[in-house]
């Protein structure tokens, strides 16, 4: 009981209590703040709880990671936990396929997310269950969980994975979210005798061995990512190919023959040891095995009972990190590692990082996922390969509604955006506004947005950015054209009117989100923030907020001058590029 107490304990500060009816929702809040890591604003959106929420109590959209989870909390003082909490998620699960009746009686709170939801199931996010609580599974309820994770894993139609956090899992999370940085991964295996061979390759200590699949399932760090952190990517969802492919054996009569089917697993560590088929691994990184790990840890209840089923993993003892990292890359060319996670190599992606670092001496482009800059570089000089794609698409395609999306930027726009030798001055101009920009993302609200576009940390700043290249291109009667970064910002530079300009263009989005809620409130349509900042009819309610706050500003002390700072000249600028 001592996470219920710790919690108890921590929902009675004020902030629970002035924002959430319940224990109940006080938790969730907690669970959502302390485990999820989101922002206040964040967490009053993503709860559903209360009346009519058809037993779901948040719903968190993760796009970094393509990713839906659907969370129901248990809060009580009990120390064991029956069958029904499962029965509930069950139940959701079922409610599930059939949006449209879920909605139509739903809260509307519940009825606002589940529009974010469909959206995020036409991108092929993967769907999580998370039965959170305080206590333990009765062994009734274990069996039952057992069932449960297997009908749901084998659904064609609507396909999805179930854990239960329970206090020992609670507490894992807890202690792992206060550590600043990840901490080393430690795990002995005991290897089965003639089923593992060591060699020395190169240098190398090298073991390759057949583990037991069900001895997948103990390795720590698989559920948080952490036993991944030098992969590519993370977890890719039921909905893979390849995953389904590997819940197919596993759930099969063949199951025997999953050694022979799989190409095995990759894991790199800092040091090993092996003392009579007893193998101790320091510093333990999985580089190649992400997809199947969190595949098989989804089918952990099956998988427990397979005998005489194994998968081949080599174990390398590298601490060498440039060599690691090459390693990492080298074994991850796979059908389940998507273009974006490739692109750090491509010659025009080198190119930039080449002509922006020679631009900038103490500057540095990062271009692959988990890459840490030299300590010594300028933070105002670092540039990182996703953000130029969201910046790109955000200013020069004028679709700052699809720069969530690093799969559209990396795979279906890429050779729009990076075709051209484009200036590392107009890339720093980007990363000078995106700066200013989110000085305004900010619990304080300087820039006083509505709290929908504050909760939307991941989507909105670049409707920001957008608007500011709309202030130039209107101001001088080029509504179809698009201005240079770098004369945008060389323009206002030593002015100190950068922070102004930002306040207009954020009030502009304001003002659109604003007038399209209202539109949709007075026909009595469900208004989803989330869902209109991803369409292209937010872009015309911008352009018009900032056409009407342009031709106003001469009316107010230092307008005029401020507009006339605005000019550029017209070979600033250039039509945009086609992203759709």
């Amino acid at each position: 009981m001592e996470m219920y107490n710790k919690i108890k304990k921590e929902i009675s500060q004020d902030y629970y209590q002035q924002n959430f009816t319940n224990d109940g929702q006080r938790f969730i809040a907690w669970y959502l703040r302390n485990i999820y890591l989101r922002d206040p604003i964040q967490t009053k959106y993503d709860i559903t709880d209360g009346p009519d929420d058809k037993q779901i109590d948040a719903i968190v959209v993760d796009d970094d990671n393509s990713t839906i989870y659907i969370i129901q909390g248990k809060f009580f003082g009990a120390a064991k936990i029956d069958s029904e909490p499962l029965r509930e998620v069950l139940s959701v699960w079922l409610q599930l396929k059939n949006l449209i009746k879920l909605q139509e009686t739903a809260n509307e709170r519940l009825k606002r997310r589940l529009v974010d939801l469909s959206n995020a199931l036409e991108e092929d996010y993967a769907i999580v269950f998370e039965l959170v609580t305080t206590g333990m599974l009765t062994d009734s309820a274990k069996n039952d969980f057992k069932v449960f994770q297997e009908q749901l894993a084998k659904d064609e139609e609507l396909m999805a994975s179930i854990h239960v956090v329970d206090e020992e899992e609670l507490r894992r999370r807890y202690e792992m979210a206060l550590e600043r940085e990840l901490p080393s991964i430690n795990h002995t295996i005991e290897l089965g005798t003639a089923k593992y061979l060591l060699m020395e390759l190169a240098g190398t200590q090298v073991i390759t061995a057949a583990i037991p699949l069900k001895e997948c399932t103990k390795f720590p760090g698989i559920k948080d990512g952490r036993l991944f952190r030098k992969n590519v990517r993370q977890f890719m969802g039921s909905n893979n190919r390849v995953n389904k492919s590997i819940k197919s054996t596993i759930y099969s009569d063949k199951h025997r023959d999953f050694f022979f089917y799989h190409n095995g697993i990759t894991a790199i560590c800092d040091r090993m040891n092996l003392n009579n088929n007893t193998l101790i691994l320091k510093g333990l990184n999985i580089v190649n095995g992400c997809q199947s790990l969190n595949t098989i840890l989804a089918c952990s209840e099956r998988v427990k009972e397979l005998e005489d089923t194994y998968i081949l993993f080599r174990f390398y003892e590298i601490p060498q990190r440039d060599r690691a990292d090459k390693i990492t890359i080298s074994t991850n060319f796979q059908t389940a590692v998507k273009p974006r996670d490739l692109r750090s190599n491509d010659r025009r992606v080198l190119n930039l990082k080449r002509l922006f670092e020679q631009k900038y001496p103490t500057g540095y482009f990062i271009t692959k996922r988990g890459e840490e800059p030299p300590a010594d570089k300028d933070k105002n000089l670092i540039v990182d390969l996703v953000d130029v794609g969201k910046w790109l698409i955000s200013w020069h395609s004028q679709r700052p509604n699809i720069a969530y999306s690093e799969t559209k930027i990396f795979d279906k726009y890429f050779e729009q955006l990076f075709k051209r030798d484009y200036g590392p001055e107009n890339i720093q101009a980007l990363n000078m506004w995106m700066q200013e920009i989110m000085k305004g993302w900010k619990s304080e609200n300087p820039f006083g947005l509505n709290e929908s576009l504050l909760a939307m940390k991941a989507y909105a700043p670049y409707h920001v950015l957008y608007a500011i290249s709309q202030f130039f291109a209107i101001a001088i009667n080029y509504p179809d054209r698009v201005p240079s970064p770098k004369a945008t910002h060389k323009q206002i530079s030593g002015k100190n009117i950068t922070e102004q300009i930002v306040n207009m263009a954020a009030s502009c989005l304001n003002v659109a989100i604003e007038e399209a809620a209202s539109e949709q409130t007075s026909s009595d349509k469900i208004f989803s923030p989330q869902n209109w900042v991803k369409t292209k009819s937010c872009l015309g309610k911008i352009k018009t907020a900032v056409r009407t706050q342009i031709h106003m500003l001469p009316n107010f002390p230092g307008g005029k001058e401020l507009k006339d700072n605005l000019i550029i000249p017209k070979e600033a600028f250039e039509y945009r590029w086609e992203a759709d």
